[in-house]
């Protein structure tokens, strides 16, 4: 690069991002007004949405692969195919369609083929790769065991994957010999790590992951590593190496940090050291010409939260440079610009996800405000985006948020302008009428910080009535709330609700200072930051004070307990998979290393006093809030003993509360789209049963 980037974090400035001019951009709602229609957003709606994710753009940049998300109401899951979009003529073309679903395209360095993981008849997501000349697919890997992180190597003749190794189950004792034709119990199953269990997957088997390489025309995969180390991250430096981040101290367990980046001789095996230190190194990418590389990641100092970096340095680990020094907001999936002089990531700024470019000599552009996910309940941050195509003139393709429409794909031309390229929820939106939505700027009670809101009325609002308002608190704790479509919120709206949501201190996209303000302060002040915000929201009118209600997951159910044994100004509250008491969080559920070393950095037995006044469950003898509390039965994050520990403490009380159990349900209560309606559903019953205005006036 000839001269260096100016820095212009708030000027949208854009340089050769585009090869070919695309065809007609298909038309979508605005952003800032929700289309009319004839009925307001229903519980089976959700079912019908889509989502872009995962845009890959082909090596000659005329073509986008990408999945295309839905929801299958007869499986009730989350299916996946594989799309493509022609960005000269605009035709879109279904590549990888079927009864299975279907991730990850890589385009092969020619792009004559495209590789992508199947998952099909409840088996775990297996190596494809489909011939684009003949459409023939040639399967590579079968297996019990889920292949992830596929990626070509830069000759095209081989595949590196991640997947998990098992080991037998080891015996706690050798069993006393069983008669012929007896029928046992099972054995034990036998435990020595720190961490046992895991939201998502359950009772963690012996084992560990592992890195494969198999050739591109079929065989066996080679194991390139052992146990001594868990790999997270594989991609290629050249035709012979591989750069890997993976924790190799003696002493690591799954949930520490520290992670470090080595390479791997593919022929030999051999592991060279490139980086170690004190903190996690993840997400390393080789540039085009395998001279640098670039990683996320910082120094641990053992805090709650910490901003995440890009930096650089060359391919032998020398020379590390930190390219976002100056930008005190976490970033993510790094991609290099193909002229290898600059990286891109997604940066999380004040509620809204941005599309970055760090220039290795320096500065900073803004290529893109508005990237999202829009597939979620919620309005959390989220989106991804691809660069690729010529050396000076490579295509970027985002996924595009609005409030009104989940996610598009979206195609930036050469003057910074984004051209949408699909539309997948018109046919479903089109005739219905969505909430409107209000940015709030809102000063804390607490130190007059100003604290980011927002508001969104019922469908077809009358300004001359009031409305029972819902106020909804994120989780995390230090996860950051946007504007972008929540199905959710939709939901609430459309049965009449005022939904308010906000990023109090604590949540990411504020820089460090913001976040650290909780740290072993949760909840605390964050409770007071939520307070003001109700009360500016009530002074804009049409909400009635006596019907507020309160609810939010993880933190946000963490909050929302605490939120109810500080105030009765509520009518009801609902907690979901809340965090009640900081000492079964950490001694019973998936984070023990990160409370103890990170959350509260003690032990309840060294300091109980900081685990108990950190607990809503302390403040239990001050509700008297309805309260209703929803857990998932396979919830490992916050267990169901969390919520059940809240309820028993209120009903002992004799404190009206209400206990649902999900089966099948994680932590993440939106894996299954049904799940969506089980969670809404009750909250917004709940909330009718307890409003002042439908039941009769006490006498």
């Amino acid at each position: 690069m000839s001269t260096p980037f100016k820095h212009v974090p708030r000027t949208l400035a854009v340089f050769g991002l585009l090869a070919q001019s695309p065809g007609p951009a298909v038309a979508g709602p605005p952003a800032d007004a929700p289309p009319g229609g004839l009925r307001t957003f229903t519980s089976l709606d959700v079912f019908q949405l889509e989502a872009p994710a995962d845009p890959q753009i082909s090596p000659d940049g005329l073509r986008v692969a990408y999945v295309r998300r839905s929801n299958d109401i007869y499986s009730d899951r989350v299916r996946s195919s594989i799309w493509t979009i022609d960005l000269r003529s605009g035709e879109h073309e279904p590549l990888v369609v079927g009864a299975g679903s279907y991730t990850s395209p890589r385009w092969s360095p020619r792009g004559d083929r495209l590789l992508y993981l199947a998952a099909e008849d409840r088996a775990p997501p297996q190596l494809r790769v489909l011939s684009l000349r003949d459409r023939g697919v040639l399967p590579l890997t079968r297996g019990a065991e889920a292949v992830q992180q596929p990626a070509w190597s830069p000759d095209g003749r081989s595949i590196a994957f991640m997947r998990f190794v098992r080991r037998p189950w080891p015996a706690p004792v050798t069993p006393p010999p069983k008669p012929e034709g007896a029928e046992w119990a099972p054995g034990a199953l036998r435990f020595d790590a720190l961490q046992i269990h895991l939201d998502g997957q359950g009772r963690l088997p012996p084992g560990s992951p592992h890195v494969f390489v198999v050739s591109a025309s079929g065989g066996t995969a080679r194991d390139l590593t052992s146990d001594d180390i868990q790999p997270a991250h594989a991609q290629w430096l050249d035709a012979r190496r591989l750069v890997v981040c993976a924790s190799s101290r003696p002493e690591r367990d799954p949930d520490q940090k520290a992670t470090d980046i080595f390479t791997i001789d593919v022929g030999t095996g051999v592991r060279t050291a490139l980086r170690l230190h004190d903190g996690p190194d993840n997400d390393a990418m080789p540039s085009p010409d395998g001279r640098h590389i670039a990683f996320l990641g910082y120094d641990d100092r053992h805090v709650s939260w910490q901003t995440t970096h890009l930096y650089v340095m060359t391919s032998d680990g020398s020379g590390v440079r930190n390219l976002t020094e100056g930008y005190d907001r976490p970033v993510r999936s790094p991609r290099w610009h193909p002229d290898g002089e600059s990286v891109l990531v997604l940066g999380e700024d004040g509620g809204r996800t941005h599309l970055l470019q760090f220039g290795l000599s320096g500065g900073m552009r803004v290529l893109a405000r508005d990237v999202g996910d829009g597939f979620r309940g919620r309005p959390y941050s989220g989106g991804a985006f691809d660069i690729g195509g010529p050396r000076r003139k490579p295509v970027i393709v985002y996924s595009q948020e609005s409030w009104h429409h989940p996610a598009e794909l979206a195609l930036l031309d050469e003057r910074g302008a984004a051209k949408q390229l699909t539309d997948l929820n018109g046919d479903v939106l089109g005739d219905i009428t969505l909430a409107s939505v209000e940015a709030m700027k809102v000063p804390s009670i607490v130190d007059g910080r100003i604290i980011d809101a927002w508001i969104a009325r019922p469908p077809g609002v009358d300004p001359t009535r009031t409305y029972p308002m819902i106020l909804e608190i994120h989780g995390g704790p230090h996860n950051m709330y946007g504007a972008p479509f929540a199905s959710e919120f939709q939901r609430y709206a459309a049965e009449g609700f005022v939904v308010v949501w906000a990023n109090p201190r604590g949540s990411a996209g504020y820089g460090e200072e913001f976040v650290h303000i909780t740290d072993r302060r949760f909840p605390g002040e964050d409770y007071d930051d939520l307070m003001s915000v109700v009360d500016a929201a009530l002074a804009k009118g049409s909400i009635d004070p006596r019907r507020l209600f309160v609810t939010g997951g993880s933190g946000g159910g963490a909050l929302t307990a605490w939120t109810v044994g500080k105030t009765r100004r509520f009518a009801a509250a609902a907690a979901v998979n809340p965090v009640i008491n900081w000492t079964t969080i950490m001694l019973h559920g998936d984070t023990p290393e990160r409370v103890a070393r990170y959350r509260l950095r003690t032990y309840p037995w060294d300091d109980l006093a900081l685990f108990w006044r950190s607990s809503p469950l302390s403040l239990a003898g001050n509700v008297r809030t309805p309260t209703l509390l929803i857990v998932g039965q396979d919830d490992w994050r916050a267990p169901p003993v969390e919520a059940t520990q809240f309820y028993t403490a209120l009903k002992l009380q004799g404190v009206e509360a209400r206990l649902l159990i999900v089966p099948g349900a994680t932590h993440d209560l939106s894996a299954r789209p049904s799940h969506h309606a089980v969670k809404t559903d009750n909250v917004i019953e709940w909330f009718r049963m307890h409003d002042p205005e439908r039941q009769p006036a006490p006498r």
